[in-house]
């Protein structure tokens, strides 16, 4: 008969529930990645419900990126919709993308609601983009002991652009500020100046400048100063603000909005580029576990959604693309380390690069984190080339030539046992192994289909006489 597998088989085997059970686990987790990414992708609830004329409360902290774009914009659409009195925009930032800006800036200049920005509070900023948010709003207010302006565009290590690449920055950042200035008469010189000169001013500065329209204590403050002004809105209309007494409804970022602020962040990105590639890495060297595939897929997923409300340089991408495979693949081929060396300077490169810091100066990978991770990633490749030399230079444990030269137990007429498995066996030269003696030990010498051809192997009594362990 055929050898069977012993005790190791049928203890490492799982149950028919075991399995179930499994597979199960598996769904949930595929399930709960496809919801949190088909929720992310999809839009975000709004806000309406609410009553017409009461004022909505936006808290924007933070860089200026596309969730926090999101965020503006979905909460303006919505306040037009209901009739709300006003929406307030508390704000405090050191600058953002452009692009995001512009959405933002976009849904201000063309809001049928009146829109007001209050830096607040105290120690707050308007830095960058927030001088640009502020300017195009409606009402323009700060808090005591803020600042706003600095808005000149410098490099991801806080220098200056290249010359060229600069003048074509500034220029386009200059007119685009003037442009909204003029739009709500404000002073268009002084904004000019915030990108060109960078330079700052606190609130009592920006109110005589002209800056700004009124500085308030708080937000109480800001509502009764606000109440009796007149704007102007999308198209030309003229509306009088009635904030005075209106009921004060606070916006918050939808679950989903605040997952995505998370991954907004470019370490959490590069961590979860490389975290998902080691777990594809996991399932493709030891296929059938899934559960390292799964993980590395969300992973990978989410790094790209990440990567996705970020300023990519895609060369930087691609470098670190190349850097992990490369990696990976120094473990299957022999390159004497040239694979994993250049691997490793295109990951570590590639992290320098990802941020594309022309758009977000503020924006950049932790140098410490680049370096852990390279670190990191290089050991385990180590670790695993080693694994596998060592496993190259095991004999081999599978086809039909491995058992020759190996040794076996007799467990009974033309049977033996050999690496948890029991075969038929014949002997060597009278084609009847039932002359062995069981408990013996015999030599495999060859194979005949599924039968083993042994020979008796020499043992050492306890008399230290050699002897055959066969009968004659």
């Amino acid at each position: 008969m055929p050898g069977r597998r012993g005790a190791r088989r049928r203890s490492g085997a799982l149950s028919g529930a075991a399995k179930l059970r499994r597979v199960a686990s598996l769904a949930a987790v595929l399930l709960g990645a496809i919801l949190l990414i088909a929720g992310c992708a999809a839009p975000a609830p709004d806000a309406s419900g609410g009553a017409a004329g009461e004022i909505r409360l936006l808290n924007l902290k933070g860089i200026i990126n596309p969730v926090s774009a999101r965020y503006v914009v979905r909460a303006i659409e919505a306040a037009d919709d209901d009739g709300a009195a006003a929406v307030v925009i508390v704000l405090d930032t050191p600058g953002g993308l452009l692009d995001s800006t512009r959405d933002m800036i976009g849904a201000i200049l063309n809001a049928d609601v009146p829109v007001a920005v209050y830096v607040s509070p105290p120690g707050a900023r308007a830095a960058s983009a927030g001088t640009f948010i502020t300017l195009a709003a409606h009402v323009a207010a700060m808090a005591p002991n803020t600042t706003i302006g600095a808005a000149t565009p410098v490099s991801g290590e806080g220098t200056e652009l290249p010359e060229d690449l600069r003048n074509k920055v500034i220029n386009d950042a200059a007119a685009y500020i003037r442009t909204i200035a003029k739009e709500r008469d404000r002073n268009a010189e002084w904004a000019e100046e915030a990108v060109r000169e960078a330079v700052s001013v606190d609130a009592e500065e920006a109110l005589e400048l002209d800056v700004i329209d009124l500085i308030a204590t708080d937000t109480s403050a800001l509502i009764q100063e606000m109440d009796g002004r007149t704007v102007t809105l999308s198209g030309g209309a003229q509306a009088t603000l009635e904030t005075a007494g209106a009921p004060l409804v606070e916006v918050s970022m939808s679950p989903f909005e605040e997952v995505l602020l998370v991954l907004s962040d470019p370490n959490i990105a590069l961590i979860l580029l490389s975290l998902g590639t080691l777990g594809i890495y996991f399932e493709l060297s030891n296929p059938g576990g899934f559960l390292p595939g799964v993980v590395g897929a969300i992973f990978l997923i989410l790094a790209l959604f990440s990567l996705g409300t970020l300023p990519i340089n895609y060369a930087g991408l691609a470098l670190l693309v190349l850097g992990l495979a490369l990696l990976g693949a120094e473990i299957w081929v022999a390159s004497g380390g040239i694979l994993g060396i250049g691997g490793a300077v295109a990951f570590l490169l590639g992290g320098l690069l990802l941020i594309d810091d022309t758009q977000a100066p503020f924006l950049e990978v932790s140098r410490p984190l680049i370096w852990g991770i390279t670190i990191g990633l290089t050991a385990f490749v180590l670790f695993a080339l080693r694994a596998v030399m060592r496993t190259r230079r095991r004999p081999a444990y599978i086809g039909g030539d491995d058992l020759v030269g190996r040794t076996a137990v007799v467990r009974g007429p033309n049977l033996v046992f050999l690496e948890g498995e029991l075969w038929r066996a014949r002997h060597a030269d009278s084609g009847d192994a039932s002359v062995l003696e069981p408990g013996s030990r015999v030599r495999v010498t060859g194979r005949r289909g599924l039968d083993l051809v042994v020979a008796p192997e020499e043992s050492v009594s306890v008399n230290g006489e050699k002897e055959k362990t066969w009968k004659s």
